[in-house]
């Protein structure tokens, strides 16, 4: 099933994250998922840059959708000119896909700057003026375009701020929805009782909301994300289970399970990011009952 049947079918969407390889090759990748395969909706390729190597995002969506996965063109907006983003739009609709999910910052909002709010509107604007050149049948120099991309289209939020969303984020929501945004996903949800909060500020938009869950295998790597990504992002008791665990595979499981099960009943989907763990991912979909 398309991953925007599921979401109109209100079927609990499962979507899961995979960098485009670099000197891999894909049909590695497409070895590694085939053990998940039936198991999710969507499998999201991320751009990733080593030492000025890039990986063929879309040509590894591509793959993917030959290999009969849904795969979903992941971009960002910050570093790309309208003249860049429609072309990268326009070669993904050439190779098949169907899936978009845009992120107009990098890693979302902190609160509410002037700044911030510069940036949002220049980067969402860029992206708005593309789609809708496209629905127009015409570039964004006036030419006419034999295709019309149309795909469902996703865009990041910040889930962390619990019941304090920002006025900016709120706005930004608001724009997305009026640009046809199909789902919201959020940024990685550790705390469940917060995301109820977050999501009890902004259920009122009408578009499904996909909650990131990123599956954290030891303490230190929890500790890592609170260091580096937003501090008290992964809540102290979460790291202390981790720490104390004899077996770290069977307590990691078990901290994704739990949280996947107070998620069914706040948000539409999850979204996994194993960070090179596809290969264990079906473990964690079996403790979750997850297909």
């Amino acid at each position: 099933m398309k991953l925007k049947q599921a979401l109109e079918k209100k079927q609990f969407a499962v979507t899961t994250e995979v960098q485009a390889p670099i000197e891999q090759e894909s049909e590695d990748l497409v070895k590694s998922l085939n053990l998940i395969r039936g198991r999710v909706d969507g499998v999201s390729l991320s751009e990733v840059e080593f030492q000025g190597i890039v990986g063929d995002t879309i040509k590894t969506c591509q793959t993917l959708k030959e290999n009969r996965f849904e795969s979903i063109y992941q971009t960002t907006t910050r570093d790309k000119n309208r003249i860049q983003l429609q072309k990268d739009l326009i070669s993904a609709h050439h190779a098949g896909i169907e899936n978009l999910l845009v992120f107009t910052e990098d890693y979302r909002i902190t609160g509410d700057s002037l700044q911030e709010m510069m940036f949002f509107h220049v980067d969402a604007g860029k992206l708005q003026s593309v789609l809708q050149h496209f629905r127009d049948g015409r570039g964004i120099e006036g030419q006419e375009i034999e295709v019309q991309p149309n795909f469902c289209l996703g865009s990041g939020v910040e889930a962390s701020w619990g019941k304090n969303v920002p006025d900016l984020e709120l706005k930004e929501m608001e724009e997305m929805t009026k640009m046809g945004a199909g789902y919201f996903l959020t940024t990685p949800v550790f705390d469940v009782e917060r995301f109820d909060k977050f999501m009890s500020r902004t259920n009122t938009f009408g578009v499904p909301v996909i909650a990131e869950v990123l599956i954290l295998r030891t303490a230190g790597m929890a500790r890592f994300l609170n260091r580096h990504l937003k501090s008290g992002l992964v809540p102290d008791w979460a790291i202390q289970k981790l720490a104390k665990a004899t077996d770290k595979d069977k307590a990691s499981i078990e901290l994704f399970a739990d949280t996947v099960k107070g998620l069914k009943d706040l948000c539409d989907g999850i979204h996994i990011i194993t960070i090179g763990g596809e290969d264990k991912l079906r473990h964690y979909l079996d403790a979750a009952k997850l297909r």
